[in-house]
């Protein structure tokens, strides 16, 4: 029962005014409008917003970097063949981005491979071997998951592919980064950590892991649903946190969206939660909960925070979400099909959406924020 990521796989710094000010709206916004930007994409699962409406897309699965300019003419700046392209984020003209090779811990044991890459002048360059680094120091190793108390004749019955308690294994997929003027920030789904690169030497550090999502009860139902052995019913359970995304938001705080483990849908529970991180101690405070496929976030000045759920609302077709300071709770924002990617910039919020339909059906769509 550990972690399945199907759209996940094929799976104190200086912080300038110009990462803060992209998010400038407050919290007595409504949404406007949604216009589409830019169309025909192929999951675009990462985006990136610069200060003159240029959005850089990653189309994850195709393995592109599409540069969209704001009157929705785009371009292919850069690929990769086979791999999986995600993650992307700038700072001044140099653009960041990650490779992870589709397949996460099935792809080839030699070199499951993950890297982070610069792209300057037109020219892409690995910088970081991010699998590499999770190898070496596997940052949740020491991390327990599964379940709590179970008794040893029921944990005998799980086959070894899938135990009933396990620590962090090794296996990385860079999901999202931000950058600063000193390092670039990622969040790896797949080491369930945020690390850093420091942009001239290149070293890799870990920043903070996620604690284990809260532990939910299994039901005889779930245990059934889930191909478990039916005496795991009525034990807890603690699933992986993964996180989906990253921003800095007021003050220089972190934030970190993050998946829960097992199924994303809300089979088991709207379980998806944001999590604040403080840079200088790793330490992890959990915001605001209540969440269904929360893949991406974006955050206001007052600390507003919006969320993509990609399977969230009623129907579970995608939503906009708001939690407004003070609230650690969700509300409706916009209701959006198949939300993945979010960023503010100034009074607009610039949405990757109809992530995982059938390519090429992505989107870039525009929400203006108005004042209440």
């Amino acid at each position: 029962m550990r972690k399945t990521l199907p759209i996940l796989i094929g799976s104190a710094t200086l912080v300038t005014a110009a990462a803060l000010s992209a998010g400038a709206a407050s919290a007595s916004t409504t949404p406007g409008t949604p216009r589409v930007l830019a169309g025909n994409l192929i999951s675009p699962l990462s985006i990136d917003v610069r200060a003159s409406g240029t959005v850089y897309v990653a189309q994850n699965f195709a393995g592109l970097l599409t540069k969209v300019k704001k009157n929705g003419t785009s371009k292919v700046i850069a690929g990769t063949e086979g791999d999986e392209l995600g993650a992307v984020s700038h700072f001044g003209k140099v653009v960041y981005y990650a490779t992870t090779v589709q397949g996460g811990p099935e792809a080839p044991p030699e070199n499951p491979g993950a890297k982070l890459w610069r792209l300057k002048n037109g020219k892409s360059t690995a910088i970081a071997d991010l699998y590499a680094y999770e190898k070496t120091k596997n940052p949740d190793g020491a991390k327990k998951y599964g379940f709590v108390n179970l008794p040893d004749t029921c944990a005998a019955q799980f086959p070894e592919e899938n135990p009933a308690t396990y620590t962090g294994v090794v296996d990385s997929h860079p999901y999202a980064t931000v950058t600063t003027k000193r390092n670039v920030y990622v969040a790896d789904a797949a080491a369930n950590a945020i690390l850093k690169v420091n942009r001239k030497t290149h070293k890799i550090k870990t920043v903070a892991v996620l604690p284990a999502a809260p532990a939910i009860n299994i039901t005889a139902e779930i245990a059934e649903a889930q191909g478990l052995p039916s005496c795991a019913a009525g034990y807890s359970y603690r699933f992986e946190s993964v996180p989906t995304d990253l921003e800095i938001g007021p003050g220089g705080k972190f934030y970190v969206s993050s998946l829960p483990g097992g199924p994303e849908d809300s089979s088991l529970g709207a379980r998806g939660a944001v999590y604040t991180v403080k840079v200088s101690t790793g330490k992890t405070t959990r915001v605001a909960g209540g969440f269904v496929g929360t893949t991406g976030l974006a955050v206001a000045k007052d600390g507003t925070i919006y969320v993509a759920e990609l399977f969230g609302g009623k129907t579970g077709s995608g939503r906009v979400s708001v939690v407004r300071p003070g609230s650690g709770s969700p509300k409706k924002f916009i209701k959006v099909a198949s939300p993945a990617a979010i960023e503010l910039w100034g009074n607009k919020l610039y949405v990757s959406t109809n992530a995982l339909s059938d390519p090429p059906a992505g989107e870039i769509t525009i929400i203006p924020l108005k004042k209440k």
